[in-house]
């Protein structure tokens, strides 16, 4: 195996919100990846996360996990430490509302899920066009999705936002007022010491794993957290 897909999504209370596109997204990720000659193979088993087990692996992909990823701290503390040390890591969607609790994960991540508008229509800025996950991309992009809000790190280096004015809010929700730059980050990448880390909030809806831009954006992603592409 060269690259892990992790999905656990878990509650104590087993009230957590669960999507139904990981099926999709582990299947999607796996025909990338196999695409260029990487074997990815999917778990939601936390005991994975021993600095054993993730020694030789070439990235790790938080495809759609959501809030307690781990049963120990330990798992925790060998997933940064392999990013810390050179590992690839790349976050999905939902991704950012794993480890909710732990300030370590969002900083490595980049940035922890606060809420959502409804899902809708909305504008794509693009930042950053260089880079391999946008270089495909115009300079804007129209895209249908749950536009994710998080409480960010300052050090991201932003890919692309959302324009808040190309979306729809309730006439008493007032959150969207509080964006004075007009925009929020919804992917994004980080250096997370000598590791790479690549995230992007886009992939609720399963059609989006069969969409030529997206797809792209994905691919890249993970071969830029793996230093493959840049």
């Amino acid at each position: 195996m060269d690259i892990l897909i992790y999905t656990r999504n878990y509650t104590p209370d087993g009230k957590g919100y669960v999507h139904d596109n990981i099926a999709t997204s582990v299947a999607a990720l796996r025909e990338l990846c196999a695409e260029h000659g990487l074997k990815a193979d999917a778990s939601d088993d936390p005991a994975l996360f021993t600095e054993e087990r993730l020694k030789g692996l070439k990235a790790i992909i938080f495809a759609n996990t959501n809030n307690e990823a781990f049963s120990a701290d330990a798992q925790r503390g060998a997933l940064l430490d392999y990013v810390y040390r050179g590992g690839a890591f790349v976050g999905l969607h939902s991704a950012t509302g794993s480890e909710r609790k732990s300030e370590a994960f969002r900083r490595m991540l980049g940035g922890r899920f606060l809420w959502h508008p409804p899902l809708q229509p909305f504008t794509i800025r693009v930042n950053d066009r260089r880079h391999p996950a946008t270089s495909h991309l115009d300079a804007t992009w129209s895209w249908t999705d749950e536009a994710y809000v998080c409480n960010c790190t300052p050090d991201i280096h932003v890919l692309f936002e959302v324009e808040v004015a190309s979306l729809q809010k309730k006439p008493r929700d007032k959150r969207l007022d509080t964006f004075k730059s007009g925009s929020f980050p919804l992917a994004w990448c980080r250096r997370h010491g000598a590791g790479r880390v690549f995230y992007t909030a886009l992939g609720h809806l399963k059609t989006h794993y069969q969409d030529p831009a997206f797809r792209t954006h994905l691919i890249q992603g993970v071969l830029w957290s793996m230093s493959v592409n840049a």
